[in-house]
């Protein structure tokens, strides 16, 4: 009889850890808000709304979030990564009614024209990228921008994360193929997600700066050829400009990554925080990349400058070597035109004829002697 009492109350301590499990499931996943709010038309602003489940898409809720939402958290199992590009604040309120989102951040994904950050909302992080992209040499050339700027905002929950990318580049269908090819790290939730995006913008950052090294390098060569003076400063001043551009998307960068990687958020898992560490670390790199290229842009400035200044000091002394030349014909006719009577030579029959002479032999020594000295 002992016994059978040991199992009867080993029996009810499994139901009381049941029940406890099934509450605990319940506060974490809220149930979903299918009101006209929820349902709001988000017009073309979905790019993508797909249920993982896994690591493998799945199709619940045929495009419709809150019908794909409710589904999933039916099923106890599984996120939502819905993009969005460019919504409008009608087309993005559903959006935050659907999954509790922070005005603050509703009102900075809208908006735009945030500089990289990640903030933490409740159980809800939010993190803004600047996504960059190298204008091609043409583009260039033609006066337009080195350097193009976007902004990716990602809304990251226990089972959701929402995506909102402002810009004509800097397009997520990349990151989504790369990790549905890897369901064991898509498995690990919204966190590998989040993580998948931030090494895909850092990866755009350095390939735009391996761009912009060729071009540094290409101007380099030009203003150090034998040719050099020709190149318009109008050229290097641009790429300052865009590096500056490239420096506030990159710099900041570096503290978010640092938080995601140190600090242990509920929606980051462990196995993940490595890999932002990572991406953090590639930050870091680019960070020094961008002030060497800063410092070689303004060492090239000085340098074609000084060539300039150079080539006009040779200029001139050019310029003062011919007028001295010029100047000696000049006096001798200016004196021989004011026409008085008793002046020398002028009776003498071979008097033109010395004073030609004279004049050659000046300026014939003048220009050898400014030529030996390098003026001419």
């Amino acid at each position: 009889m002992p016994m059978a009492g040991n199992v009867r109350r080993v029996t009810q301590l499994g139901r009381v850890r049941g029940l406890r499990g099934v509450a605990r499931l319940t506060r974490r996943r809220p149930p979903v808000d299918l009101s006209h709010h929820a349902r709001s038309p988000l017009g073309s602003s979905v790019v993508d709304c797909v249920v993982y489940r896994d690591g493998v898409r799945v199709h619940d809720g045929g495009g419709d979030p809150a019908e794909a939402v409710e589904r999933m958290r039916h099923k106890g199992s599984g996120f939502l990564w819905l993009g969005l590009h460019e919504p409008t604040d009608e087309e993005f309120a559903g959006i935050a009614d659907l999954f509790h989102l922070h005005p603050l951040a509703v009102e900075d994904a809208v908006e735009a024209h945030q500089r990289p950050k990640v903030e933490r909302y409740g159980e809800t992080l939010f993190a803004v990228f600047k996504t960059v992209r190298h204008v091609e040499r043409e583009e260039f050339a033609a006066g337009g921008e080195v350097v193009s700027t976007g902004e990716i905002m990602v809304f990251a929950g226990e089972d959701f994360v929402v995506t909102v990318r402002h810009g004509r580049h800097g397009s997520l269908g990349p990151v989504r193929e790369h990790l549905e090819s890897q369901p064991a790290r898509l498995a690990k939730g919204p966190s590998a997600v989040l993580h998948g995006i931030a090494d895909h913008v850092v990866d755009d950052i350095l390939h735009v700066i391996e761009e912009l090294e060729a071009d540094i390098e290409q101007i380099e060569a030009e203003v150090f050829a034998e040719n050099g003076t020709r190149v318009e400063p109008g050229r290097i001043y641009p790429l300052k400009r865009e590096l500056l551009e490239l420096r506030r998307a990159v710099v900041p960068l570096g503290h978010p990554l640092h938080l995601l990687a140190a600090r242990p958020y509920p929606v980051v898992a462990a196995e993940i925080r490595p890999y932002f560490r990572d991406v953090s670390d590639h930050v870091s790199r680019a960070t020094e990349q961008i002030s060497a290229f800063d410092d070689l842009l303004n060492s090239i400035l000085q340098a074609h400058l000084a060539r300039i200044r150079v080539a006009q000091n040779e200029d001139l002394r050019k310029i003062t070597a011919w007028a001295a030349i010029v100047a000696v014909p000049t006096m001798v006719c200016g004196v021989y035109g004011m026409n008085f009577d008793p002046m020398p030579e002028l009776p003498w029959r071979y008097g033109y004829g010395l004073a030609l002479g004279v004049i050659a032999a000046a300026c014939l020594t003048l220009h050898r002697g400014f030529k030996r000295n390098g003026w001419l």
